[in-house]
């Protein structure tokens, strides 16, 4: 099934994010939180690729593994980094074959050591690029492509910012997937500009609770730049340990998420960190056992 299919339904559709383990024993954990969260019934799970498409190979391993064993709608990330055209043809002939029918479009970070994008020869510079690449060639793929409510790292001019979004939907792009955000206004203004854009599609917001300080600096590292509320801050600066620290992040997850889901939104995806506690602890709160029974 498309996402864009799943988004097509009148509920806000919840989905869980994985990354892909580098050795066998982060292997078993990673399928025992799936087996946890899977009882909560995601709408689709997706799987990341590395820094620099680092971890391709595993990547596509741990999909098929996916939709093999699990019975889930699985959603693989595909970037522009250290490929050709035709090797990225052959890795969308590879999850083709094997029933993946939903890619997630994106550019992709630098290399390790590289500041800057680097286009490969012979292959794309832009993630729009590989979506009309993918829409002409694989047409039955159905593609999201990624947004930032706090603004692109790359692009400061948050005019442009919209118009290369806009160009990515109008190479066929099926739908949007937020990078994480603390402040669900920034979420709410980002979806309210991309309407003036003349964009139509879903627009799904990324979730992704802090669990530790340390993992919150991570977060300001990767994301350049995430804008973490001053309330959000303070709270955190209460918390005797990491403990504590947790649950406020989940405390502040949880009421993003009660927000999103008054304001009906297509979709909220969890950054999970291939973690089931955070996860499981928001849907408690909020007093569900699964999305599709609310």
């Amino acid at each position: 099934m498309h996402i864009s299919e799943v988004l097509d339904r009148n509920k806000t559709a919840i989905s869980f994010e994985f990354f892909p383990p580098k050795n066998e024993e982060a292997s078993l954990d990673l399928f025992k939180t799936i087996q946890e969260l899977s009882s909560l019934n995601p709408a689709y799970v997706s799987v990341t690729y590395g820094a620099g498409g680092s971890t391709r190979d595993l990547t596509h391993d741990l999909v098929v593994k996916l939709q093999q064993q699990t019975g889930l709608t699985i959603v693989s990330h595909l970037t522009c980094v250290g490929a050709t055209k035709s090797e990225i043809a052959d890795i969308l002939k590879r999850y083709e074959a094997s029933g993946i029918h939903n890619i997630m479009a994106l550019r992709g970070d630098p290399p390790k050591g590289q500041t800057e994008f680097i286009k490969f020869e012979n292959g794309f510079e832009y993630a729009g690029e590989l979506v009309s690449f993918i829409k002409q060639n694989f047409p039955k793929m159905g593609i999201g492509v990624a947004g930032f409510p706090e603004g692109h790292p790359s692009t400061p001019n948050r005019l442009k910012e919209i118009e290369f979004l806009k160009w990515k939907i109008d190479q066929g792009a099926d739908y949007i997937c937020t990078q994480l955000f603390f402040d669900n206004n920034d979420y709410y203004d980002f979806v309210e500009r991309c309407e003036i854009a003349g964009i139509k599609v879903p627009i799904i917001a990324g979730i992704m609770p802090i669990t530790s300080r340390k993992g919150m600096a991570r977060m300001a590292e990767l994301s350049l730049g995430s804008r973490f509320p001053a309330r959000l801050l303070k709270s955190l600066s209460r918390a005797d340990d990491d403990a504590y620290a947790e649950n406020v992040g989940i405390h502040w997850a949880t009421e993003q998420v009660r927000g999103l889901l008054d304001h009906k939104v297509a979709g909220i995806h969890m950054y999970t960190l291939n973690k089931s506690k955070a996860t499981r602890k928001i849907y408690e709160a909020l007093g569900i056992r699964n999305f599709n029974s609310i």
